[in-house]
């Protein structure tokens, strides 16, 4: 069974914005991850930890369509370059899968993700992707979360986790750290 881990950056009240902004992403504060704090290098360590961890990216639609147009040229992302990606989307058309970024799967409903899940293999990371993280929370299949929360409140903005009742899921602390910025480091395990 593969375990699914979203990674992302988060503000102290749950907004998980693109770090530079994007499309639906206009409210005032949009591209907050990158003003007002000073770059502490160590800060942003748990991004290079993670790739060692990683087998494969999941996306949604939108996210996929964002990093692949920056990514595969990219020098800071090289060692995602030929990792297996993962797209869960309704709506993305075979053509659109972008060439020369490593090998690309269409997932066209939470229970092909699910299916995923229990074939063979390392872990997989979701990278931005709010929405997808959300509902894959809902049903229950992230099974760790890494998190960058940075000391800023928004109060608008996307959020990873949603409103409505449902039942709890209790989370186990593996690591935390703190910056001299303000930033922790949260990574969290689903208690299963």
């Amino acid at each position: 069974m593969r375990n699914l881990v979203y990674t992302g950056f988060m503000s102290l009240d749950g907004v998980v914005d693109s770090p530079g902004g994007g499309p639906g992403e206009e409210h005032r504060s949009g591209g907050w991850v990158f003003k007002d704090l000073d770059f502490v290098p160590e800060a942003w360590s748990l991004k290079g930890e993670e790739l060692a961890d990683t087998t494969a990216l999941m996306f949604g639609r939108r996210s996929y369509e964002a990093f692949a147009a920056v990514w595969p040229g990219s020098e800071d992302h090289a060692g995602y370059k030929e990792l297996p990606k993962y797209v869960v989307s309704t709506t993305l058309p075979d053509d659109a899968i972008v060439n020369g970024w490593g090998p690309t799967t269409i997932l066209r409903s939470t229970e092909d993700v699910a299916a995923l899940k229990e074939s063979e293999g390392g872990a997989i990371f979701i990278h931005g992707s709010a929405e997808l993280a959300g509902r894959l929370s809902d049903a229950g299949l992230i099974d760790q979360y890494n998190l960058l929360v940075f000391p800023v409140l928004l109060g608008a903005g996307k959020s990873l986790f949603g409103r409505a009742d449902r039942d709890k899921y209790m989370l186990t602390l593996r690591e935390s750290e703190s910056y001299s910025n303000g930033i922790l480091k949260l990574v969290y395990d689903v208690k299963r």
